[in-house]
């Protein structure tokens, strides 16, 4: 079969013809935000949009469309759907022995203010799990953790989202950023650093953004000295670790640093609106039942940190032999100009690593914390099952998401509304930063979202005369406020937080914050763009 050219004007116009590439996308969220229907159908007939406008419009192969989503379908079941099943177990060990009400207990301790608390969980805590795993791991643990704590499913989930914002660019050990690297052909150590010179300014703004969410004006205030330390303590090490260190540590060093330094100012300072009330007194077999409550999520730290070391992941990679190239799709459709220099033919390959999955450290944890708490083989297995029925409409309509989303990929509708950006002239560096959040909302990854439109923005930047360094790096620090409003990401939320069939509640709660972030992002880069002092952060200086 010869190689099919993807086709960026099919309508010859380039304005109807973005109109039809934005179908799909106005058809799945319209139905979720819209007609509120439930997100496995909403996806469903998402997909089947952009397999009309795909096969219809674009005149892409039916086979090669059927293909390109077949291969989204099942890197929704592996890598997201795997960690999603195997976290959810985790947590439904815990709540059979009774231990969340001992974390809250616990928790207690530090302090029990809920702000504070969401603050430790969400955005530190949340921050390290992002550094080590990625790919969905950090909303899925939070939320259930926020849900334990007492939070309701929907602050739980949209708070959860909300917080995943800051430390996407370096998540999974700095792979978004990496990938960019590989597709731009531009230095590591400088997308590193350009990216460490964006997305500080946001790690200090989202632990007060996220209060807002939460609680108001007058109520972040109140905690505006924890918020500081939390951002402040992120933000300096993500700035020093990404430009003088590299991208893969940038955000388990600094969610450490973050997580000490709240804690530590909460043994010395408490929120002037609520009275100090004494800590409660622990006894030997309070302790012991904390300690139990805490050691399942500390072998999920060590164990998600461990399978997340690249040493580990190609040890793990090498016995699993995970690449398979997809017969009928591999190299059979080209990226054109100006997407790309020149004519490339796209891979497709479906990563089967089951072995270095995140999920399957997770599942790990999860059977070394139910041993450690005391169950048996049978036991542990009729709480998976019951997990299984728990999630299994979430994961087919994962599958879903992800099969429109490599089905827009294939096909070349993300290219065409990618392109309706690179148009925008002086006003690129606002725009080309937008792209990136369109491109992390339609395929709910930062990496997938370099991937697609790291070329692009090299190109563009150089024939709208700024940094190609700047607006790729702009490509992932837009793509991180995306985050919150891809689909996946919001069915993992709403499955971990047992709030499935609510997901166009979330995306409302979310879908302005991630509106208004992206904007301030696209206002930061423009003004890095064009704007002395700003301009220095790009040079360096």
């Amino acid at each position: 079969m010869a190689p099919w050219p993807q086709i960026y004007d099919p309508l010859h116009h380039p304005a109807w013809s973005t109109l039809v590439a934005a179908v799909p996308v106005i058809t799945l969220l319209g139905s979720i935000a819209v007609l509120r229907i439930r997100a496995h159908y909403a996806a469903l007939l998402g997909l089947a949009a952009a397999l009309a406008v795909a096969i219809g419009v674009l005149g892409m192969p039916v086979s090669l469309a059927v293909r390109a989503s077949a291969l989204g379908a099942a890197y929704g079941l592996l890598p997201i759907g795997w960690i999603i099943l195997n976290v959810i177990f985790l947590y439904q060990l815990t709540l059979d022995r009774g231990l969340f009400g001992v974390l809250q207990h616990s928790l207690r301790r530090v302090t029990g203010d809920r702000r504070l608390q969401l603050v430790l969980v969400a955005f530190c805590f949340g921050s390290f799990f992002e550094g080590a795993a990625g790919f969905g791991a950090p909303v899925a643990i939070t939320g259930a953790l926020l849900l334990g704590l007492g939070f309701s499913p929907l602050e739980a989930s949209g708070l959860s989202l909300i917080a995943n914002t800051a430390p996407v660019a370096f998540g999974a050990l700095g792979t978004p950023v990496v990938a960019l690297a590989g597709v731009t052909g531009l230095p590591l150590a400088s997308l590193s650093a350009m990216v460490g010179r964006q997305l500080p300014f946001f790690s200090v703004l989202i632990p007060f953004w996220l209060m807002f969410a939460y609680a108001g004006a007058k109520r972040t205030l109140a905690v505006w000295p924890a918020l500081l330390v939390a951002g402040v303590a992120f933000a300096i090490p993500q700035w020093l670790i990404s430009n003088y260190h590299g991208p893969w540590l940038v955000d388990v060093g600094a969610a450490l640093v973050s997580l000490a330094a709240v804690t530590a100012l909460l043994r010395i300072w408490h929120p002037a609106d609520v009275p100090r009330e004494p800590r409660p007194s622990r006894t030997g077999s309070d302790s012991r039942e904390e300690l139990r409550a805490w050691i399942p999520w500390l072998i999920l730290s060590v164990v998600v940190f461990l399978w997340g070391l690249p040493q580990v992941k190609a040890l793990l990679d090498g016995i699993s032999r995970p690449a398979l190239a997809v017969a009928g799709l591999d190299n059979l459709v080209l990226r054109m100009p100006p997407v790309v220099a020149q004519a490339k033919p796209e891979a497709a390959v479906f990563v089967a690593n089951w072995l270095s999955a995140t999920g399957t450290g997770i599942l790990i944890a999860a059977l070394i914390a139910a041993a450690v708490m005391g169950y048996g083989p049978r036991e542990a297995l009729r709480a998976y099952g019951r997990t299984l029925n728990t999630v299994k409409v979430s994961l087919l309509t994962i599958a879903a998401m992800l099969a429109i989303g490599f089905l827009t990929r294939y096909s070349g509708l993300d290219a065409i509304l990618g392109l309706a950006f690179a148009r925008t002239g002086a006003w690129y560096p606002f725009f080309g930063t937008v792209l990136g959040w369109l491109g992390v909302a339609l395929t709910g990854s930062d990496t997938s979202s370099n991937v697609l439109f790291g070329s692009l923005q090299r190109i563009t930047a150089h024939q709208v005369g700024v940094s190609p360094i700047l607006m790729s790096a702009a490509n992932s620090s837009g793509g991180v406020m995306g985050k919150m409003v891809d689909m996946q990401s919001i069915v993992v939320a709403s499955t971990t937080t047992r709030w499935y069939g609510h997901e166009w509640e979330i995306l409302r709660f979310v879908f302005l914050h991630s509106v208004l972030l992206v904007a301030l992002v696209g206002l930061l880069v423009t003004l890095e763009a064009y704007v002395t002092p700003f301009t220095r952060l790009v040079l360096g200086g």
